[in-house]
């Protein structure tokens, strides 16, 4: 029997195991990570919609009329809403430092009315009072994209961190049931 010196052992399967391992860390479904720095919400709050984990999109916010702490907000949103096991159960205004304002709770699914506009209030606020509109899903919590703005300027998009103010979602009022 002829025996290998174990130099040529090494040079012919340290390059295979290479490979392999290239091949086994960059194949397969990426799984999203978070940063270090961002410690997990307590919800399971992601910062995207994705095919796991969707969150609702508030797309505009409209503030129709009305007198200082007395306004009616008129908030769109875009909701991967699939009926009672998921959907966008409620929209809320709330302070830069996340303290609630105000929720707008929704009693029933939106599968097909995308997107959808609720309207809701009184948001006792002050006309130059800076807030930010959000929306919450069921099951999967608040997302990283809100509105944020006064009545007088305006609202417009804005990404605030995923852990912002998360514990909002146990707060009432809180939905009773999904009609459908």
């Amino acid at each position: 029997m002829l025996e290998r010196p174990k130099a040529m052992t090494v040079k012919i399967v340290a390059p295979v195991l290479g490979m392999l391992l290239f091949a086994l860390t960059s194949c397969g479904p990426q799984v999203p990570t978070r940063e270090l720095s961002q410690p997990p919400s307590p919800t399971g709050n992601f910062a995207a919609a994705d095919d796991r984990n969707p969150v609702p999109i508030v797309t505009n916010v409209e503030v129709p009329g009305g007198d200082p702490g007395d306004y009616t907000f008129a908030v769109t949103i875009n909701s991967p809403d699939t009926g009672c096991e998921q959907y966008a159960n409620w929209w809320e205004v709330i302070t830069p430092e996340g303290n609630l304002i105000y929720r707008r709770i929704l009693a029933h699914s939106h599968v097909n009315e995308q997107p959808f506009q609720r309207s809701g209030g009184p948001v006792a606020i002050q006309p130059d009072q800076m807030v930010i509109v959000r929306a919450h899903m069921y099951p999967s919590g608040y997302g990283s994209q809100a509105m944020q703005g006064t009545v007088t300027s305006g609202f417009e998009e804005t990404t605030i961190p995923i852990d912002f103010a998360v514990e909002l979602a146990n707060a009432e009022p809180q939905p009773q049931d999904c009609a459908f």
